[in-house]
């Protein structure tokens, strides 16, 4: 049976997520950005924590692990390579790891670009995968630490998933991240289409994360460096797609 999953705003623009077994019990908090909204949705449902997956040290998604931990003493996993500077863990991962939430397998995959140590929970049997700053929807983290071709192999791995993968990201950045799309895409209808339906969701204060990955793969630039329209639009007729990704991220930075 697939685990529950809930969306929690939190902040201004993140977003944490909890996924939650009915049989066993068990709750996994993905980030935690703030304790309020988060502890506030656990006794709403009546959840008890289990565990926190964390994605990367940024303070908007480790700044209220705290405040839950005093609450629901659960265990905290996150990477080894980022275990310098994330809250005290009690299990370290990398990539290629495996752990179990509820009986069900956890992938971890390595996600970084956007900062160096930065993964991916992958849970297939739920065919859902938090990928926070790396992947985003219509988007991609800005690269703070990693270069872009760390940044295209991270996702290149992401898009390699099922497509009917649901994609729990980290920020609603999508109205942005759709009106910049177009400028690299402007002929994808798939991306026009999308891009109003964000519009009609954000003017009704409806989320846009998250997404399915054949979503994600009909629309992001992020995913599509490779496409030969554009590729063609940019200039850059049968570039390498790292290559045509990284004019795609640094025009992003500028926009």
């Amino acid at each position: 049976m697939p685990l529950e999953i809930v969306t929690i705003p939190c902040l201004s623009d993140n977003y944490a997520f909890l996924a939650h077994d009915a049989v066993s019990g068990q709750t996994a908090l993905i980030d935690a950005p703030e304790a309020g909204p988060i502890l506030q949705e656990l006794d709403a449902r009546g959840w008890t924590l289990s565990h926190v997956l964390l994605t990367h040290h940024h303070w908007d998604h480790v700044d209220g692990l705290q405040g839950i931990l005093d609450k629901h003493p659960a265990k905290v996993i996150g990477a080894a390579a980022d275990a310098h500077r994330l809250p005290a863990l009690d299990v370290q991962v990398a990539e290629g790891d495996t752990f179990h939430i509820a009986g069900e397998p956890v992938h971890v995959l390595d996600a970084s670009g956007h900062t160096l140590g930065h993964v991916a929970f992958h849970m297939p049997e739920s065919l859902v995968v938090f990928t926070a700053d790396s992947l985003m929807a219509l988007g991609c983290g800005r690269l703070f630490e990693g270069t872009p071709a760390q940044m295209w192999q991270s996702l290149s791995k992401l898009s390699a998933l099922p497509d009917d993968t649901l994609v729990c990201s980290g920020h609603e950045y999508t109205q942005s991240n759709a009106r910049f799309a177009l400028t690299i895409d402007p002929d994808n209808t798939a991306l026009q289409n999308r891009a109003a339906d964000i519009e009609r969701a954000r003017a009704a204060g409806e989320a846009t994360v998250p997404s399915k990955l054949v979503l994600e793969k009909a629309t992001n630039p992020f995913l599509r460096a490779g496409n030969p329209a554009i590729q063609a639009h940019l200039g850059m007729k049968d570039s390498d797609p790292a290559a045509v990704f990284a004019e795609i991220r640094g025009r992003k930075d500028h926009y």
